[in-house]
């Protein structure tokens, strides 16, 4: 309940009657100040006027008076420039180190807004506030929508930062990583972000010209290339076939002179996913795009366009897994190339980021520009989430608008964190 006190300070969503301290002192609140999510006061820089004064200064809130002990304000240097103390509950006096004691508001929450919190959080019907959305103005929809595009290509730079501080600040180590990420579409990416990082780019890059060392490094650092991860039924063929030993004996020799120490294969996973994201196939591609020079950080940070995105991307497997997608395993001959669909989702996930990641870094905003533009002219994702906006109401027309969506799903409404959405908040003020 602490933090509804705190949203409607924020918004100034006060009762209907004259807000007093518990001293009987008119109080009126000029500017609420700024929000603080981090250490020490609540808000910063308030501005209120008690009985004719006007105050800038700090504001804490609480749900009880008494937490301010409970908290150990009393003793904290910090709170000596609070210039008011909000509680819904006044049991007692509080007072700061330096020995001062603060006046106090004891704040309700007014009954519509406690009511409608409320609703949002029993409500079981995905989203809580979904009665409310076709009556949205344009103007609402379509600036927290762009606000919500920032925030996750925000929170995607961090994670890029993240990989190219681990690959020892390299950029192009760091977008391999992404890469690799992506290519796990959802089910695996945990996985091929393990294995890019066993995969040594300064020692591949002698054999760049060689597509079979290069896949049996690939294979081999991914931990395939032993007979105990083929499925039983597979083993004699995979062996009678001849490219399983061969790749694996390249393999053991790239491994001797690179001191290679492959992953775990036992976190890869196959239950329930389509033969053509099985990681081999996945595998194979990124060998044939690394082989063809299109994997590097260059080529992509020239693209301007989405044709040239997908110039960039777009691969295919190489001769063998044609006809299988395991070893062993014989399939009809196809060239295995990405969908449509999956060269989509690796420009939206990762070349996109990429390109907005690498202009914040090094302070390139054209590079900022064009990924917000190549979002907006990309076609929107067509997944469950989605889905469930449309059905609410919402319009889609573009990759921007699905990725804004997507990050209003997982950071807000999963988390029942209505009162920091702008959705909530015109759902919490309505009559």
């Amino acid at each position: 309940m602490e933090l509804l006190l705190h949203y409607c300070w924020k918004h100034k969503l006060f009762p209907l009657k004259e807000l007093q301290t518990t001293d009987g002192q008119e109080v009126e609140v000029i500017d609420p100040g700024l929000h603080n999510r981090h250490a020490g006061p609540d808000f910063f820089n308030a501005k209120v006027k008690i009985n004719g004064t006007l105050w800038v200064g700090n504001v804490e809130i609480h749900q009880r008076s008494g937490d301010w002990y409970l908290h150990g304000h009393d003793q904290d240097p910090a709170y000596d420039n609070v210039v008011l103390h909000v509680a819904a509950v006044i049991d007692r006096d509080v007072k700061t180190a330096a020995g001062n004691y603060l006046p106090q508001m004891q704040l309700d929450v007014p009954a519509t807004v406690k009511e409608h919190y409320e609703e949002l959080l029993r409500e079981d019907q995905y989203p809580p506030c979904y009665r409310i959305i076709p009556e949205l103005t344009r103007l609402t929809v379509h600036s927290w929508m762009s606000a919500l595009q920032t925030e996750r290509l925000e929170q995607k730079t961090e994670a890029i930062r993240e990989r190219v501080k681990r690959c020892e600040g390299s950029w192009e180590a760091g977008y391999f990583v992404t890469l690799a990420r992506n290519y796990g579409f959802g089910v695996n990416g945990e996985a091929f972000e393990q294995w890019a990082y066993h995969i040594p780019l300064g020692s591949v890059a002698h054999h760049r010209d060689d597509l079979f060392q290069i896949e049996a490094i690939f294979m081999g650092q991914a931990g395939l290339l032993e007979v105990s991860q083929i499925p039983e039924q597979y083993q004699r063929d995979a062996l009678n076939e001849g490219y399983f030993s061969r790749l694996r004996n390249e393999y053991l020799y790239l491994q001797h002179k690179f001191h290679l120490e492959p992953m775990d294969p036992t976190i890869w996973r196959f239950l329930r996913l389509r033969p053509q994201n099985f990681p081999h196939i996945r595998l194979s591609q990124l060998a044939q795009l690394y082989y063809n020079r299109q994997a590097g950080l260059s080529q992509l940070l020239e693209c301007k366009s989405i044709e040239e995105l997908e110039e960039v991307l777009k691969t295919n497997v190489t001769p063998y897994w044609e006809t299988h997608y395991t070893f062993g395993s014989t399939s009809c001959k196809t060239q295995k190339n990405l969908s449509k669909a999956s060269l989509n989702l690796l420009m939206i996930n990762t070349a996109i980021p990429m390109l907005f990641a690498y202009g914040r870094h090094h302070s390139k905003e054209e590079l900022c520009d064009r990924a917000f533009d190549l979002l907006e002219r990309l076609k929107a994702e067509n997944n469950h989430i989605t889905r469930m906006w449309q059905q609410c109401g919402l319009h889609i027309e573009s990759a921007g608008d699905s990725q804004a969506l997507i990050q209003l799903k997982k950071e807000y409404c999963d988390r029942k964190d209505c009162l920091r959405c702008r959705f909530g908040y015109e759902y919490l003020k309505k009559k």
